[in-house]
């Protein structure tokens, strides 16, 4: 008898776009026989709280505990009850009537983020941006609520995480375990109530939580919690990125008083094993990267050699029965390459399994789903492109590499142009040499209008250090080629990296404005950097000059290291900013005010060549 298996994504992830972990597990064992449901538990709950009828019993409850935080959205109360309904279906689908009516001066109240708008937004927006305004317009009534709850109704709400403080560096689950045993939020019990009417429609013999990121871990063991209360004959495991990531060394047995087993990286293999162990098919012995429990204590089910399924040899993810007429396009930034995260529906499809450089010492090299490289052809690319455009009715495309390969990129591009499929899509890369105009020219004509790439400190001393394998030269000449043929490019940036002066911090500072003027890079945004247990900085810290300071392991998670950098800055004084800086670039503003116009403290002058990029783009 074939096993019926549920995957869940628990709140909050994505709200425009499905997350692909449990589409691509339903891909998979669906091939072998196994009948998989898949849940978005984050989209599903975030729907039916922004509705009339529940906004109005937010509010109730805020006035039962005696909480008025937020003022403005307590006197415009009824205007918020009446109208978000409305303001979720313009955002669901964005129609050109809704939007007239949104825009209206006094259609939407005027809450605490719509009076702090800098100016009329007609003059953001123009005459012909009708939709995008009143999608803004309805984004921060959204916001405003989410405000509200989180300060009045519970305190772990938020659009795209959920409790995320408690699960980061949680060395230790007593906190976690701790906050597990109080009282359900009003907002828990909705997500409760909508598990359960998913788990009674029909006898499931494992349930799947799937978590990408800390912000979905207590949501999905509040969700095991109620599981193991009220149906105990179900059987849990937990899965995903933050499970691959921070659970490596778990040893705490009392997380497996809410699930019954834990699985690390790629999933398909342990979940197979797992459901046929279910069945009696399988001897625990047979188990593969799997926690459990066993007389008490956590065991690490391991049979070596793991079964193999190759990238090149899975079959499409499958996004059937995922609710795709859900998904909210949001526009909180006007920025038109920022607001891709939030904006549009996307489907999620990976090019190829890993990084082929593999290099960069800030980042966990050491662990699969990085260091395991694997690759697969251009043909069995579009044919997965074309199964999930017929499942989901949607031509956009996020390739979600780490670092999609040129080469890969140019067999897909002519390969999408020969079969005659047309879609819109985007990805990550490295800034490499092989992206010159040809090539760019070449993934713009086959439907690429966007990339993402790490740009990091924008110091060759420190790319250098972090072995990233780019200067900045080659940076500033790879991005003017993608933006030459109308490909928007995103630069995540760093700063505090290893033994980074504040001079280094503000030459960084001054590469970026020259990329920014020069329309080399249309958005970007700076992470202060982390040092993680699994990368090689985190294991070895004497050879990049920091001293690891904490926090102790107890027994949970591991990942985020405290560290000391006695040869850096004090780097995170720079945040306000470098980020005050970076959002005058990204609006094309600023680019001749001075560098320490934008920091309270004194720093010392640029000593980049003012001309720098200028010259890299005339070699």
């Amino acid at each position: 008898m074939s096993a019926n298996v549920l995957l869940i994504t628990p709140p909050f992830t994505q709200l425009n776009t499905a997350y692909p972990a449990t589409a691509y597990l339903k891909g998979f064992l669906e091939t072998k026989g196994v009948c998989v449901d898949q849940m978005d538990l984050s989209i599903e709950l975030f729907t039916e709280i922004f509705t009339s009828e529940y906004v109005e019993a937010l509010f109730k409850q805020a006035e039962m505990l005696g909480n008025y935080e937020f003022p403005l959205v307590w006197k415009y109360k009824e205007e918020y009850i009446d109208k978000v309904d409305s303001v979720m279906n313009y955002l669901r689908n964005q129609e050109i009537t809704a939007a007239y009516q949104i825009n209206h001066p006094s259609y939407l109240p005027q809450g605490h983020r719509r009076i702090q708008l800098e100016s009329d937004l007609s003059t953001t927006f123009g005459n012909l941006g009708i939709l995008d305004k009143a999608k803004h317009l309805a984004t921060l009534f959204v916001e405003e609520l989410g405000d509200f709850i989180q300060a009045n109704v519970d305190e772990f709400f938020s659009f795209t995480r959920y409790a995320e403080h408690i699960a980061r560096a949680a060395s230790s689950f007593d906190e976690i375990d701790d906050l597990l045993q109080y009282e359900t939020t009003i907002i828990e019990d909705e997500m409760l109530y909508l598990l359960k009417e998913q788990v009674t429609q029909k006898a499931y013999d494992l349930v799947g939580f799937s978590i990408p990121f800390p912000g979905n871990l207590f949501s999905a063991l509040r969700c095991a919690q109620y599981l193991k209360q009220e149906f105990p004959q179900l059987r849990i495991t937990l899965g995903g990125g933050y499970c691959n990531t921070e659970l490596r060394r778990l040893s705490d047995p009392r997380v497996f008083n809410y699930v019954d087993f834990i699985t690390l990286d790629d999933g398909e293999g342990p979940l197979l094993k797992l459901i046929q162990y279910l069945q009696n098919n399988v001897s625990e012995n047979e188990l593969e990267r799997t926690y459990k429990i066993q007389s008490g204590k956590v065991v690490y089910k391991n049979k070596i050699p793991n079964t193999i399924f190759h990238h090149k040899n899975l079959p499409a993810p499958s996004y059937v029965g995922l609710p795709h007429d859900k998904y909210l396009s949001f526009l909180d930034v006007m920025n038109p390459m920022h607001r891709m995260w939030s904006d549009g529906r996307w489907n999620k499809l990976t090019i190829a399994h890993g990084c082929y450089w593999k290099q960069c010492s800030f980042c966990d090299v050491t662990l699969d789903y990085i260091g395991n490289y694997q690759n697969t052809t251009a043909d069995d690319l579009v044919n997965k492109i074309e199964k999930i455009i017929s499942e989901t009715g949607i031509r956009g495309f996020h390739f979600v590499d780490e670092a999609a390969p040129p080469k890969m990129l140019r067999a897909l591009a002519h390969k999408l142009l020969e079969r005659k499929v047309y879609i819109t899509w985007w990805t990550n890369i490295r800034f490499e040499k092989t992206f010159n105009e040809e090539l760019c020219a070449l993934l713009a004509k086959s439907g690429c209008i966007a990339v993402t790439g790490g740009l990091e400190v924008a110091s060759d001393r420190l790319l250098t250090k972090m072995k990233k394998g780019v200067d900045i030269a080659q940076v500033a000449r790879v991005t003017k080629a993608f933006s030459n043929h109308n490909i928007m490019v995103h630069a995540y940036l760093m700063y505090g990296f290893p033994t980074q002066t504040i001079q280094e911090t503000i030459d960084s500072l001054e590469v970026v404005r020259q990329l920014f003027y020069h329309q080399c890079i249309q958005s970007g945004f700076w992470h202060l950097f982390a040092c993680t247990a699994h990368s090689p900085v985190g294991k070895n810290p004497d050879a990049y000059d920091i001293e690891v300071t904490g926090p102790v392991f107890k027994g949970f998670a591991e990942n985020d290291l405290f560290h000391k950098d006695p040869k850096g800055a004090k780097h995170q004084k720079f945040t306000q900013g470098l980020n005050t800086a970076l959002h005058q670039y990204l609006n094309h503003k600023g680019f001749e005010t001075p560098l320490q116009d934008f920091f309270d403290f004194k720093v010392p002058k640029t000593k980049v060549d003012k001309c720098l990029i200028l010259n890299a783009l005339s070699c």
